[in-house]
């Protein structure tokens, strides 16, 4: 009797992984916290290596950080002999291929996750690579280093090009292999479903680059369900896209345990949901940090009006909290780059899922929406910036980190609030009588003369007319056509001994510059506009 697509696409784990030969270039899915991530392949795929020393000489790229810091996610492919080349967004979820970056054991590069996105895109529909604006000034632009980001990385993955006589870059495109992908349902035909899923990310994307590739599509779901059980506007992976189907029914919604609908986009935010339904993430993290607490409400005051805004990853997400308990969400439209518009972020590890959100789409849509400049005012961290008002976030002490979405949010807003602390190991400050007191000083600075690489370049924002502040706990700058401008200090902060002699280069102040940094009524019993100086 002659067999049909329906018999064959589901296969275990172990069957779906050994299709993958030596030398395979992967592309996968999935973010922080487990989002979306096909993290049963991806164990398979490490069993399989572990047991007979195969597949080796892998190429892996991922436009999200994957990983839980441990073992899982890009983690679990972390060997030496397994992967060759990692071509990654965001590293720091996966500390163990980090150390193989360091000890040159890998060819190590970063890039912008919507650039990869956007190329892998670009390879789907058999185009010539990626051109774009997006990474010019900074460490992607072959200029600058074109993301490798360590001694072992030597090719060239982009250039310059000139088009009408403006500068691009093309980020040259190359053959995908497999795509690693990860869904809720799929049907008998492979059609897949996302709908218990907190993103759609990259999948469709990615499925397109490998079958158009002439290579294989590899998705995880938690259950098979009858072919004809799948509505069509919610299939958002084709069955003739995809190869071979694992079905892995204890499939987690995301890092910990329980289920939430809120975080799925299925649910309208004001639906009533049977008792237990979407309590259990329990995932929202309060802030632990007196400078992290000053550092949201004081870049807070700056979301003002209307218009759309995008929260980055870190120290950011204590603004996406602080706006969502202020009672003025309604005035703006916050955005998260994985595809989420309104609703309230989760903080810490499982940033990246959106509870009630308003709308959901793919994240290359996202992108393509950050790069042409449709985000009005962007909350970013920063690990260091310096007199020119570059600012890092990709590479500390040595230690790939990449840029994450970092780099498109940057470019495509019209005025950027980079937030984080003035200096970092082991500070400790309190608030004490209406001041702040730094009760020990951090023992590395990170306002420093020349930073390390070049994530955001403040002469192209300068360049574009773009309006850049920076916020920390202790002075708020500014960046300006003749430097960085010190506009306030905190009350209790002696301006000689705890700001510009813990400089690396010294600011411009303005005339009736340095004002009283304010802090409004955000947080209830711990910071309160009571005094002249804005703290309790």
């Amino acid at each position: 009797m002659m067999q049909t697509i329906d018999d064959t696409k589901f296969l275990s784990a172990q069957q779906a992984v050994a299709m993958i030969g030596d030398g395979a270039t992967l592309a996968i899915t999935g973010a922080g916290g487990g989002l979306v991530e096909p993290d049963g392949l991806l164990a398979a795929l490490e069993q399989r290596f572990l047991e007979t020393g195969l597949p080796r000489g892998l190429t892996v790229i991922h436009a999200q950080g994957l990983g839980d810091g441990d073992q899982r996610g890009l983690n679990r492919l972390a060997h030496e002999g397994l992967v060759a080349r990692v071509i990654g967004a965001h590293w720091a979820w996966s500390p163990r291929m980090q150390a193989l970056a360091a000890a040159e054991k890998i060819e190590a590069y970063a890039l912008p996750g919507g650039v990869i996105q956007h190329l892998l895109r670009e390879i789907g529909a058999g185009r010539p690579g990626l051109v774009t604006h997006i990474g010019l000034g900074t460490m992607v632009d072959p200029r600058l280093g074109g993301g490798r980001m360590n001694q072992r990385a030597q090719e060239a993955l982009s250039e310059i090009i000139q088009l009408d006589g403006r500068e691009y870059i093309r980020y040259k495109p190359f053959k995908v292999d497999f795509a690693l992908l990860r869904g809720s349902l799929a049907d008998a035909r492979g059609n897949t479903s996302l709908e218990e899923e907190g993103a759609e990310l990259d999948a469709l994307a990615l499925a397109m680059a490998a079958h158009n590739s002439g290579g294989k599509v590899l998705v995880q779901v938690r259950a098979k369900v009858e072919r004809g059980a799948l509505a069509a506007r919610s299939v958002r992976l084709p069955g003739a896209l995809v190869d071979a189907v694992v079905a892995v029914p204890d499939q987690p919604q995301r890092y910990g345990d329980g289920f939430d609908a809120r975080l799925t986009g299925t649910v309208p935010p004001g639906a009533h949901l049977p008792d237990g339904a979407g309590t259990e993430a329990g995932t929202e993290v309060a802030a632990s940090a007196v400078q992290r607490r000053i550092v949201g409400a004081r870049a807070h005051q700056e979301l003002s009006g209307s218009g759309i805004v995008s929260f980055g990853f870190g120290m950011p997400d204590e603004v996406a909290a602080l706006a969502a308990r202020s009672g003025n969400a309604a005035r703006y439209h916050q955005s998260v780059d994985h595809g989420h518009y309104g609703g309230t972020s989760l903080q810490g590890d499982l940033f990246g899922f959106v509870r009630d959100g308003e709308a959901m789409i793919d994240s290359p849509s996202q992108f393509d929406f950050y790069s042409g400049g449709g985000i009005d005012i962007a909350f970013l961290g920063f690990g260091q910036f310096d007199r020119h008002g570059d600012v890092n976030v990709s590479c500390l002490n040595g230690k790939v980190i990449g840029p994450g979405g970092f780099i498109e949010i940057a470019q495509g807003s019209r005025k950027i609030v980079f937030c984080g602390v003035f200096e970092t190991g082991g500070l400790q400050v309190a608030l004490e009588r209406g001041a702040l007191c730094i009760s020990r000083p951090g023992a590395v600075r990170k306002v420093v003369e020349q930073v390390e690489q070049v994530t955001f370049s403040g002469r192209q924002a300068l360049a574009t007319g773009r309006e850049v502040l920076y916020v920390t706990e202790r002075a708020v700058f500014r960046l300006t056509s003749e430097g960085i401008a010190l506009l306030e200090i905190a009350p209790g902060i002696d301006l000689q001994r705890d700001v510009l002699d813990r400089m690396g280069f010294a600011p411009l102040i303005p005339a009736g510059c340095p004002r009283i940094m304010t802090a409004p009524n955000c947080y209830a019993g711990e910071m309160a506009a009571k005094s002249p100086d804005g703290y309790r």
